[in-house]
């Protein structure tokens, strides 16, 4: 089709699960269920946190941090898919698909970042002990905060001026939310170019960060390992295996949604590898900080029971 035969779209229409129209019941109870537990979890740990004065160190500021865009990213995403799910969705707007996919690239980038920031913060904790409090001062994690929300904000902007340049042709997204290669795939336009602008900038935001936690933890187990103390050598990976499974986690959803070849996987399996990051990723935070995090449950149970913090 001719760039010069298009329609003028002004809206899109998400599809969401059409395929799976027979369990959209189902979905949508296990999805609300799902975003329920997410907001409440989130929620209880940065309440617990900002309560519990002995948890006012950089690894649960950085916590909070997450737990926080977790809860705006999930925000942005699940409430448009359960209206899909009960049949109540509108079409949605230009402008409105453009502030979704915003959103949406700012949170995961920073989510990715704010997990690097979190294994550089494990780095010093085990490597630098002595010097923890001094290397991870409130000036250095608010840098590293800024930092993270910077990046996803500049690739944001990137992305969103790239893909809404385009001209578009169709306007149903096959997608429960306006990610960037479903909505591209309705343009008229060639867009060979920006599909390897988007793999680019895709591959950097994902492998660059991915590659700092994964040069932390060696560093981090190669001074474990030198620990003389077998109960020393436990305490140590104890402290970093929330995080380590948040990210193998993360980055792992994250690596087969956006650096698979284009064609691999069909729109069903697409969706589902979606779910994980959009649903279930969010959810993992703050069930894997409070179930294998003995400092988190011990003042979440003071502030069940009620008693002092301090």
């Amino acid at each position: 089709m001719k760039i010069e035969n298009y329609t003028v779209v002004s809206e899109f229409v998400l599809q969401g699960f059409s395929s799976f129209r027979e369990h959209k019941i189902i979905l949508f109870v296990i999805f609300l269920t799902l975003y329920l537990l997410t907001l409440a979890g989130n929620a209880t740990i940065v309440t617990v946190i900002s309560f519990a004065h002995h948890l006012h160190t950089p690894m649960y500021f950085f916590l909070s941090v997450l737990s926080t865009s977790e809860t705006i990213y999930t925000l942005v995403i699940v409430p448009r898919m359960l209206c899909s799910l009960t049949g109540l969705s509108q079409p949605i707007s230009l402008a409105g698909c453009a502030t979704q996919m915003f959103f949406f690239i700012t949170l995961a980038i920073n989510n990715c970042f704010l997990l690097t920031a979190m294994g550089y913060d494990r780095y010093v904790a085990i490597c630098k002990p002595l010097r923890y409090m001094v290397i991870m001062n409130k000036r250095v994690c608010a840098l590293l905060i800024s930092g993270a929300c910077s990046i996803g904000l500049l690739v944001a902007i990137i992305q969103i001026s790239s893909v809404f340049r385009l001209p578009f042709c169709g306007k149903e997204v096959a997608h429960y939310f306006c990610d960037i290669l479903p909505v591209m795939k309705l343009s008229c336009a060639e867009t060979t170019l920006h599909d390897i602008t988007n793999f680019i900038i895709s591959s950097l935001v994902i492998v660059v960060p991915m590659g700092l936690v994964f040069i932390s933890y060696v560093l981090i187990i190669s001074t474990i390992l030198k620990i003389t103390s077998a109960q020393g050598r436990k305490k140590a990976f104890a402290t970093c295996a929330s995080h380590l499974t948040v990210v193998i986690v993360h980055y792992g959803c994250a690596s087969i949604a956006y650096l698979k070849p284009k064609s691999e996987n069909t729109r069903d399996q697409d969706q589902l590898i979606s779910v994980a990051y959009t649903v279930i990723t969010p959810l993992l935070n703050p069930v894997v900080y409070s179930l294998r995090n003995k400092e988190v449950k011990d003042a979440l149970h003071r502030v069940i029971r009620k008693t002092p913090l301090a």
